[in-house]
């Protein structure tokens, strides 16, 4: 792969007109598909073949609540002491109504009443149903929402309090880069600049991140018109895509900035760099994808879309790195070792022979003069060790208590993940009118008003009635049941509904414990009686929802550790390294998720961090977190310690060879950590809740994996373990392929491809096609 990679680093370095005029006509194609095709966000949480799901596709079926248009509600309340079905206020919502009835776009307008259940116990607050002209999962006309609006302000004018919900109203404005995604590339520039000491260059990997974060999105956009998707997944495509293709590239363009400064000439260095660099880049990128994709698993619609969305965008940041990178630095040439023009050079291959043997030669002489450079470098590094190598020989020195520390520290940071409650909340910015109505619900009819569980008793026709009051009235009984609904019978007469409304949230432990006794209530009934009864209704797929992927997340943990140890086995050729390495996976993972239910779900620095609403935690992001921060955690692991195997298969003892390779390596994993947190954290700024855990989850998580697993608890366990780190039995060893994933064979064959002319001075080579 190496050899591939090398070759198509030079080909996109020599015809980079051709290569970035591809990836713009890609680019548009996109954009135009995008136009074409694009459907509206829809949600859909659904659990396929579980209890929930199944009867509530039969209740849709023997109880046809509409015809399939789009819904809405006004959430009136009233001032206190005052109701809303006398007086004043009466009128006002009666106008109200009756004008938003007439609004273009309104099919239909209930009036609250307290027959319907509209109107809660003490008068002051109700709901009026509104029914549109659009099918459900359209959006709803602009003029049609503003005269909505219009009338919602008129009534507000009149005393009453006075809000817009429903799923017509509820529709998330999705905003692809805010203000806070712009300072965190902001801040990956800068972190850049600082490497690079070079605005142009730094501006590269940032440029041709957006690229394939603009095909990644552009494309998922498309793929709304045959796939449900919500807004979240687009977001976290975007905030994957701009981290992964900034990092890739920020380990290519270091590379190849390093090559060119010491002599190598820019096309064989982008070559070389796309080879070595770029082969890690590709393993590290296979593996988040790999981790993502393996969320199918799982078996739950949205999670499998988000997943496979956000590794599609991974594989195009990939593509973007070894083949549109190598073009864009075509364009820089000699000047991405400096930040002026004045010292930038043009390197190009002849397509004469002569030219390309003297262009080769010119590169070998190069390389020389490189390796020369490199070790000077090296000799003064050793009399000057850098901040990278200074804490790597602190961390020897005190091995013992560095890792006792940290696992004192990761460990402490986990113990609210104990704690751990799933459940789907809202994706609403609580700020907004659909959120503040839910609030008036809440307040004026209850906790448990908006979470409903619906029992669905099937049977034969004489018997499904009778078995349905008699359930009812044991329901009825159970704690936690504010209500229960008469029975309604399907027209069939082969079904029944009971609605039983909680005395609290649907996002409370409380519910869960009634949905459990509700179902533990049912065999007597249905042995008795000869039906069946089944729960179900949102609030019950919900809680199913969280229930499958609690007891799902164990076992992609696993997974997830043995896609590890074979992985890192296989680049390592050591049993310790990736024993070390899963371990180290698991604090981290432990402490980033007792640190997301301390703020998000207990609270603590909410209110610096602008979280409105804290609860239990989203149901998926656990397990999201597992399959990215393994892929990133992977790509930290192999590119620090594969210079230090490098250093000790060179015969360093093996202390030795962890700070020298940790020396080398530093820097930039410290850059690259810093551009990801800096991704990751500007998104915690979002106005949805569920970006904003996402944001905090993974930003939390890059930065306790890569400065406390990977620079603290790595650095001092080889120290400890010394020879026994690297070794591996010898029969293993025979049986594993030898995996280059930085082409190391690679550098190792351009050093000695010369022919025999060369060898005698003549400056001339037999091809300058590159390695074969």
């Amino acid at each position: 792969m190496s050899t591939l990679l090398y070759r198509l680093g030079r080909f996109a370095y020599r015809r980079k007109w051709s290569v970035i005029g591809s990836w713009c006509v890609l680019l548009l194609v996109a954009v135009a598909a995008a136009v074409g095709l694009m459907k509206p966000f829809a949600s859909a949480t659904t659990i396929p073949g579980t209890e929930a799901q199944r009867t509530l596709d039969v209740v849709r079926t023997e109880f046809p609540a509409d015809d399939g248009r789009l819904t809405g509600t006004i959430v009136f309340r009233a001032p206190e002491g005052r109701s809303l079905t006398e007086g004043g206020a009466g009128r006002a919502v009666s106008t109200a109504v009756r004008e938003a009835a007439g609004v273009s776009g309104v099919a239909s307008a209930v009036a609250p009443a307290a027959s319907a259940g509209t109107v809660s116990a003490d008068g002051g607050t109700g709901i009026a149903g509104l029914t549109f002209a659009t099918e459900r999962g359209g959006t709803l006309p602009e003029a049609t929402r503003r005269g909505v609006e219009d009338i919602a302000a008129a009534a507000r004018r009149t005393g009453l309090a006075v809000e817009l919900g429903g799923d017509a109203f509820s529709e998330v404005e999705i905003k692809v880069v805010g203000p806070g995604e712009a300072v965190g590339v902001v801040i990956a520039l800068g972190v850049l600049v600082l490497v690079f000491r070079s605005l142009r260059t730094a501006i590269v990997p940032v440029a041709t991140a957006l690229v394939g974060v603009a095909v990644g999105v552009l494309g998922l956009l498309t793929l709304t018109s045959v796939v449900t998707m919500d807004s979240t997944s687009v977001i976290l495509a975007v905030m994957l895509g701009l981290a992964v293709g900034i990092d890739y590239a920020l380990f290519i363009v270091s590379r190849h900035q390093i090559q060119v400064r010491d002599g190598m000439d820019p096309e064989e260095s982008a070559g070389l760099a796309n080879g070595t660099a770029g082969g890690a880049v590709v393993f590290a990128g296979a593996t988040v994808v790999i981790a993502l994709a393996a969320l199918a698993v799982v078996n739950i619609p949205f999670l499998t879309v988000m997943g496979l969305g956000a590794a599609a965008t991974v594989v195009v940041s990939v593509l973007v790195a070894v083949t549109l990178l190598p073009a864009v630095l075509g364009l820089l040439g000699a000047a991405v070792i400096s930040g002026t023009s004045g010292t930038s050079g043009t390197f190009s291959a002849s397509s004469t022979s002569s030219a390309s043997s003297t262009a080769w030669a010119a590169t070998e002489r190069a390389a020389e003069r490189a390796s020369e450079r490199a070790s000077e470098r090296a000799d003064r590094r050793t009399d000057r060790p850098g901040a990278g190598r200074r804490w790597a020989a602190l961390v020897a020195r005190r091995r013992w208590t560095v890792l006792v520390v940290s696992l004192l520290g990761l460990g402490i940071l986990a113990v609210p993940a104990a704690d751990l409650r799933l459940g789907l909340g809202g994706t609403q910015d609580p700020d907004t009118s659909a959120a503040r109505a839910q609030q008036l619900v809440d307040d004026g009819f209850g906790p448990g008003y908006s979470g409903t569980l619906v029992v669905l008793v099937q049977g034969g026709k004489r018997t499904v009635l009778p078995a349905a009051q008699e359930f009812a009235s044991a329901v009825g009984k159970l704690p936690g049941v504010a209500a229960v609904s008469p029975v309604v019978p399907a027209e069939s007469g082969g079904a029944a509904l009971i609605s039983v409304t909680p005395s609290s949230g649907p996002e409370t432990e409380a519910t869960q414990r009634l949905l459990a006794g509700i179902r533990q209530l049912r065999e007597p009934v249905e042995r008795r009686t000869g039906t069946e009864i089944d729960v179900t209704g949102a609030t019950a797929v919900n809680i199913d929802v969280a229930g499958k992927l609690s007891a799902a997340l164990p076992v992609y943990c696993l997974v997830v550790m043995g896609l590890a140890l074979v992985l890192l086995t296989l680049v390592f050729r050591a049993i310790a390294i990736p024993l070390k390495a899963a371990l180290g996976f698991l604090l981290s993972l432990g402490a980033s998720l007792g640190a997301l239910v301390a703020v998000f779900q207990w609270g603590w620095l909410s209110g610096l961090l602008g979280i409105k609403d804290t609860g239990p935690v989203l149901s998926f992001l656990p397990i999201l977190l597992v399959g990215i921060l393994f892929g990133l955690a992977m790509d930290y692991e192999v590119f620090l310690v594969s210079r230090m195997r490098e250093e000790y298969a060179h015969g360093r003892p093996p202390v030795q060879a962890m700070i020298h390779g940790f020396g080398h390596g530093a820097q930039v994993v410290t850059a690259a950590a810093l551009i990801m947190i800096a991704v990751f954290g500007s998104f915690v700024f979002a106005d949805m809740q569920v970006i904003k855990g996402m944001g905090f989850a993974l930003g939390i998580g890059v930065l306790l994996d890569a400065f406390v697993v990977r620079m603290a608890l790595v650095p001092a366990v080889l120290a400890i373990l010394g020879e026994r780190a690297w070794w591996l039995p010898r029969s293993l060893g025979r049986a594993l392929p030898d995996v280059d994933i930085e082409g190391e064979r690679l550098t190792r064959r351009l050093t000695r491809r010369r022919t025999p002319e060369q060898t005698h001075g003549t400056g001339r080579m037999t091809s300058s096609a590159g390695v074969k």
